[in-house]
């Protein structure tokens, strides 16, 4: 066999070997990646303390609720930390993670950390742990809900543009953007928003072990920092994860437990050696994590539907 002949085998060899490696490889990430799965999420396979974070603009997200499901079930989490920076969302948002977070509270201890941002609808959240830790600093209350409507009606006659309609009754469609709400429209509107206001604040009430009347002198949109919101009992304590793990071990939770981030099934790699190598370790994970709010806090809070209970900066 000639030299030629041999380079080439041997090339033949190492491009085999290399595909073999390769589909080695893939065959375990892929039997990893099947096995998180069906043990139902992030680092299910030794005692831990469980960590969500919810931040940005709170909606109607199924993803979460089904994760904190997983999470209830789940019976190497022995507790639950939801690290929570949102200026609010849609009420609906708010009232399905609620009661998604009460679920868990019925099986294992729950502790709401607040840390930039938890006002509105974020507040309503935290309002479901049964230890809510905030910090110093950090921005939380303005319990209520607003509902907005664009009015487009002195553009388009600049524009020389109209819209006429026909409907079954007067309150079809109202608001509309195209013409001023008449006193009908924004009654109905206005007893709307009230019924969910009166809702949220019997949940506070509830929650917090607080008359309705206590409540109602704090629910006037106003927004308090963490020092604030402990003196009108709106947070148990103030602190960080050492507050956090003192309060979990009075209720039976070893301190020495890891903190483990339960994420969107998306955030993780399909192909990660270092979940891998979390798989196999379950290293520590410091519960603090930077907020994102401001960064997605932006136009998206003009399209979102129904009523929101949420704190914008700048507004009235």
């Amino acid at each position: 066999m000639d030299q030629l002949a041999i380079a080439d085998r041997r090339m033949l060899r190492r491009k085999l070997t290399f595909w073999r490696v390769a589909a080695a490889l893939l065959v375990v990430a892929i039997g990893f990646s099947v096995y998180r799965y069906a043990a139902g999420g992030s680092s299910t396979v030794a005692p831990h303390v469980a960590r969500v974070e919810i931040s940005g603009m709170i909606t109607d997200d199924d993803e979460l609720v089904e994760r904190l499901e997983k999470i209830a079930k789940n019976s190497q989490a022995k507790a639950l930390v939801v690290s929570i920076s949102s200026p609010g969302g849609t009420t609906y948002g708010g009232e399905r993670i609620f009661k998604a977070l009460r679920a868990v509270a019925a099986e294992k201890p729950v502790v709401s950390d607040i840390r930039t941002l938890a006002a509105s609808a974020g507040y309503m959240i935290a309002s479901a742990g049964d230890n809510i830790v905030a910090g110093e600093s950090s921005i939380t209350g303005s319990i209520g809900v607003i509902f907005q409507y664009p009015q487009v009606q002195p553009l388009l006659e600049k524009l020389g543009v109209s819209l006429d309609e026909i409907k079954s009754a007067p309150l079809k469609a109202e608001p509309s953007p195209f013409h001023p709400a008449s006193d009908d429209a924004k009654a109905m509107i206005r007893a709307m928003v009230m019924d969910s206001y009166d809702w949220f604040v019997d949940l506070v009430a509830s929650r917090r072990g607080m008359s309705r009347d206590e409540v109602l002198k704090l629910a006037d949109g106003t927004i308090f920092t963490g020092r604030q919101a402990l003196k009108v009992k709106l947070v148990d304590q103030l602190g960080g994860t050492p507050e956090i793990r003192r309060y979990l071990a009075s209720r039976g939770v070893d301190e020495t437990l890891p903190i483990v981030e339960w994420k969107k099934t998306d955030d993780s790699s399909f192909l990660s050696l270092a979940s891998a190598a979390g798989l196999a370790g379950l290293t520590r994970l410091d519960a603090g994590a930077v907020s994102d709010t401001l960064r997605r806090w932006g136009a998206g809070n003009l399209f979102l539907d129904g009523l929101v209970s949420v704190w914008q900066v700048g507004r009235q």
